[in-house]
């Protein structure tokens, strides 16, 4: 079984298109020394080949694919047989991936001892990976890594010039593609089909199975709801009258098993106030935008698939940067601001996203409201991400930068390679 699974992992490499993924330098820094690493993301969004990318930068390595049925029969007990068949056949390693080994009941204390003598990489699915047992048996001795699907930078077929007017032309179209379509790796081979069985897949074996779900048409309707109004406040009590589920705790742990299946991303309102960020309404988003276009087909809403891309760009960038926290803004006025970055107590920077800002009254709300979000939050740090526009624009005495979305998504995260010398480059929040 171990020959097979490394033979058509072989295969995979010599006959696919393997793209490297961005957050492997970063994730790498976790393996210096013997560690566990946690490689968790939506499913299907990569995390095997990303783990293999990883591990190959160490030396050699082993992998054990958990999620093959001809294993289903292993207990906690033969995990030390496998390792041992693993060096008989291919040798010592200081490397091993565990590929979704939550399939095997008491894992965890293998994986325990096993990061004393070896860097281990663990890959899963859902969030509780690391919120049970593992957490209690390796408590400060692991680190885990959210992976998303791929990013705009990382589907780019060519390096630009971003200075020069055929490049501008050729991401402009690059961008158009992949905003009609999807970040899932596979989309790339088989088209929506795939986006749909993922997304039906984690609502059946990730959350309903998962969790021992009864109300299963009520929970595909509170699932389908939140994916088809991606970027929109909601509450449980008004999930809860959509879906007819009565009980508003149960209506948090149905959006709690989303979120832990890395299905939906779900953002607070700002506040200073912890109970005041507890009790007002919360936005979602969904993990990738393919979802919105072929799940919940809102086609033709270019508004919400540039915010729900923004979103996934700015949560990368959360799960790599210590301390950043991604949030919303709203008054009592209803003027709102769609992100908020914050690091602590400071919030470091303020992002508007409006694919249009020439229609009538879209532009004075939109930057009034990041102006009046800027003098309460008092944060200097202004940021519209449009469709085409770039500049300044100066409002009640403040500076608000304008910046088209196909830019924004190449510079986020200050790292851009093919930046001419000398040019700026944008960052993402101060300091």
């Amino acid at each position: 079984m171990l020959e097979s699974q490394r033979a058509e992992l072989e295969e995979k490499f010599r006959t696919e298109r393997i793209l490297e993924r961005e957050g492997i330098p970063h994730a790498q820094n976790f393996l210096a020394h013997p560690n566990l690493l946690a490689v968790l993301g939506v499913r299907r969004c990569g995390k095997s080949v990303f783990s293999v990318l990883l591990a190959r930068r160490m030396g050699t390595f082993h992998r054990v694919n958990f999620d093959d049925e001809r294993l289903a029969w292993l207990k906690a007990k033969d995990l030390e047989k496998v390792v041992q068949a693993l060096v008989e056949l291919y040798g010592p390693s200081d490397t091993i991936i565990l590929d979704e080994p939550q399939n095997i009941e008491g894992w965890e204390r293998f994986a325990s001892r096993l990061r004393e003598t070896k860097r281990v990489i663990v890959t899963g699915s859902n969030s509780r990976l690391l919120a049970g047992e593992l957490a209690t048996f390796l408590t400060g001795r692991h680190t885990d890594f959210f992976l998303s699907t791929f990013s705009f930078r990382e589907l780019l077929s060519f390096k630009p010039n971003i200075y020069l007017t055929e490049d501008i032309a050729r991401v402009r179209r690059e961008l158009d593609s992949y905003l009609k379509g999807s970040g899932f790796p596979e989309y790339l081979k088989f088209g929506p089909t795939v986006v749909r069985t993922v997304y039906e897949d984690v609502v059946l074996k990730d959350c309903i199975r998962r969790y021992g779900i009864r109300a299963e048409g009520a929970f595909r309707e509170l699932a389908r709801y939140l994916i088809s109004n991606p970027c929109s406040e909601f509450t449980y009590s008004k999930l809860g009258r959509v879906t007819g589920v009565k009980d508003v705790h149960t209506v948090r742990n149905y959006v709690q098993y989303l979120r832990q299946a890395f299905l939906i991303f779900v953002l607070e309102r700002f506040s200073p106030k912890l109970k005041e960020r507890m009790l007002a309404p919360k936005k979602v988003y969904p993990v990738d935008h393919g979802l919105v276009n072929f799940v919940a087909s809102r086609e033709g809403e270019m508004g919400k698939l540039y915010e729900s891309v923004v979103c996934g760009e700015l949560m990368r960038l959360a799960s790599g940067t210590y301390g950043l926290e991604v949030c919303y803004w709203r008054d009592y006025r209803g003027r709102e601001v769609d992100f908020v970055l914050t690091r602590g107590s400071r919030v470091e920077q303020l992002i508007q996203v409006c694919y249009n800002l020439s229609e009538i009254g879209t532009r004075e709300r939109e930057l009034s409201s990041l102006s009046q979000a800027a003098r309460e939050l008092g944060c200097s740090n202004l940021l519209v991400i449009t469709d085409d526009e770039e500049g300044e624009e100066r409002v009640e005495g403040r500076r608000i930068k304008l910046m088209p979305l196909w830019k924004w998504l190449l510079l986020a995260g200050g790292e851009f390679r093919n930046v001419p010398e000398g040019a700026e480059v944008f960052k993402p929040f101060a300091g």
